[in-house]
């Protein structure tokens, strides 16, 4: 039986007026097979969320496109009502169709059904903080985000959104955001192999704003390199605890939300990201994704 961690990997981050552990955790995986439908292990499902908070976790990311629907309603039957330090970031602007696709749906009046429907199925009156996902599943795609951002801005000022960001966008999409109204994070695909943002996560650290990585470990393609698996080696360690230990060193405005639906492996998350990293061991991984 694993023993649980002693504390997270990490310290704290603030979303605005939120302050989140940078270690957190996604939901993506509690939903079924292709993230479509519910879990095989409902009740598993709700120990993953438990064990999340009880480890000390105050950061869960989500979506109502995950299942569609499930993940909010799983959140809200394990944690609801929800510690006050505990803060849920969502995302809208896609939704699911029946082939199990990901097309966009960054209409008005997709968004503010999107926002609605987040809030009843995780039982808020107002949703901590609300990413407006860009781009499509193959990644970001340039384009104004003009008019569905300010459709959320109008949500903000409804009172139904405290805090807002971006997601699968451009660093210009990025900038057009903050020219409409304040961010405090972006969501964007990024580990040890795809490293195309890094000028933006020092800019944005810069600011004083997060960079969350989605798919940290490779997504539905995990992580391969030799020199990443060399390092895990020479610390006995697994390459995916290396890869966390990496981005919690890469800079501190990094927030993780890695995903699991195991509560042992969960576990393992945390505690691998706490894994010490040498100058040597950073400056070999850094080479991996130049």
């Amino acid at each position: 039986m694993n023993t649980p961690p002693a504390s997270l990997p990490g310290d704290s981050w603030t979303l605005g007026d939120l302050t989140v552990t940078r270690f957190g955790y996604g939901a993506m995986q509690l939903a079924g097979p292709g993230v479509m439908g519910p879990p095989a292990d409902h009740d598993g499902a709700l120990a993953v969320l438990r064990e999340a908070t009880a480890l000390g976790i105050t950061h869960i990311d989500t979506a109502g496109a995950y299942g569609p629907r499930v993940t909010n309603r799983l959140i809200r039957e394990a944690l609801h009502p929800y510690a006050t330090s505990l803060h849920i970031v969502t995302k809208v602007g896609a939704v699911r169709d029946q082939q199990g696709g990901w097309p966009p749906a960054r209409q008005s009046e997709d968004l503010r059904r999107a926002v609605h429907e987040n809030l009843e199925d995780l039982g808020l009156e107002s949703l901590d903080v609300v990413n407006l996902r860009l781009g499509d599943a193959q990644g970001t795609r340039p384009g104004s985000l003009t008019e569905p951002f300010e459709t959320l801005v109008e949500l903000q000022r409804q009172g139904l959104i405290r805090h807002l960001g971006v997601s699968n966008a451009t660093a210009e999409q990025v900038a057009e955001a903050q020219t409409i109204a304040p961010i405090v994070c972006v969501q964007n695909m990024y580990n040890l192999a795809h490293r195309h943002d890094d000028e933006l996560i020092d800019e944005l650290a810069a600011q004083g704003i997060a960079y969350v990585p989605f798919f940290p470990l490779g997504g539905f393609t995990p992580l391969q390199s030799t020199a990443l698996s060399a390092v895990a080696t020479r610390l006995a360690a697994t390459p995916m605890s290396v890869a966390l230990a990496w981005l919690l060193r890469r800079s501190p405005n990094i927030l993780l939300i890695p995903g699991t639906s195991s509560v042992a492996h969960l576990r393992d998350n945390v505690t691998g990201a706490q894994l010490p990293l040498s100058d040597e061991d950073l400056a070999e991984l850094d080479k991996i994704g130049r």
